[in-house]
């Protein structure tokens, strides 16, 4: 049967001699698993698309297992991804968090989206590290996780100051704090900034200027909940781990220079 679909690659894996096992998250079937014969060979018409990050049209053939890859046609290859390790490494993580959340051939239109959006975005210069935060509070909502960003998590009232537990599902009001002695200080406009994540059309996302301290605050709380609720761990993320340590040691030219918090 032959099945034809945009997707995009999730990951690649080598398979016997020259052929490669393609992971691809298709428009229409969901995630599928292709076999892409003879890619690795230097001259394989497969091989360009058969790298992670690939945004193409595909044709394969189908049957009770494995499909096989006829043809496709590249519609993106995000170059501006590729050429900058920082933008590589994120856009790597949200592949890999896609692939693991994900089951076989379910099909998820909102996710596909999702993803294939932060992708364009990264690739147009947004902010990476924003764009991941983004994506991972959307896809958190869309598998059943919804952290609480507008009241206190546990009292379902409050005020600022505001601190986020990941063990109580959200923010904390200093009344509360005590429900989780590891709930720890939100700066000043977080918690608005997080529930505009939630809640934000993706595709009107405009643009983004946050100070480096925001952001950091932004990823340890996004951090702390999914190893709390998700518990999967990620070769990705800590490849990004490693880089932060080396930014310790010798550190990258800022990629924003203005302190506006928001511009969204």
């Amino acid at each position: 049967m032959l099945g034809k679909s945009e997707g995009i690659v999730l990951r690649t894996i080598d398979y016997g001699e020259g052929n490669k096992i393609l992971t691809i998250l298709t428009k229409e079937l969901g995630k599928i698993g292709v076999m892409a014969q003879g890619a690795r060979k230097t001259k394989s018409r497969f091989s360009a698309l058969s790298q992670p990050f690939i945004y193409a049209y595909f044709m394969f053939h189908s049957g009770s297992g494995l499909a096989t890859l006829s043809q496709g046609e590249i519609i993106n290859s995000f170059p501006s991804i590729r050429g900058d390790l920082y933008q590589t490494a994120n856009a790597a993580y949200i592949l890999e968090l896609t692939d693991r959340l994900l089951e076989e051939r379910k099909r998820s239109k909102l996710m596909y989206d999702l993803l294939l959006q932060s992708l364009c975005y990264m690739n147009e210069g947004k902010d990476y590290e924003v764009v991941a935060r983004i994506f991972e509070v959307k896809v958190l909502n869309l598998f059943g996780y919804k952290p609480v960003f507008d009241v206190c998590s546990n009292c379902r009232k409050g005020h600022a100051p505001w601190f986020f537990s990941a063990r109580e599902g959200g923010i904390l009001c200093s009344g509360c704090r005590t429900k989780d002695p590891y709930a720890f200080l939100l700066g000043e406009g977080l918690p608005r900034l997080l529930h505009l994540f939630q809640t934000m059309d993706m595709g009107q996302l405009g643009t983004i200027s946050l100070k480096e301290s925001t952001k950091e605050q932004l990823k340890k709380a996004m951090d702390s909940f999914m190893d709390e609720h998700l518990g999967i761990h990620l070769k990705s993320r800590q490849f990004l781990q490693q880089l932060e340590k080396m930014e310790q040691i010798i550190p990258r030219k800022a990629n924003v220079t203005d302190t506006k918090e928001e511009d969204i």
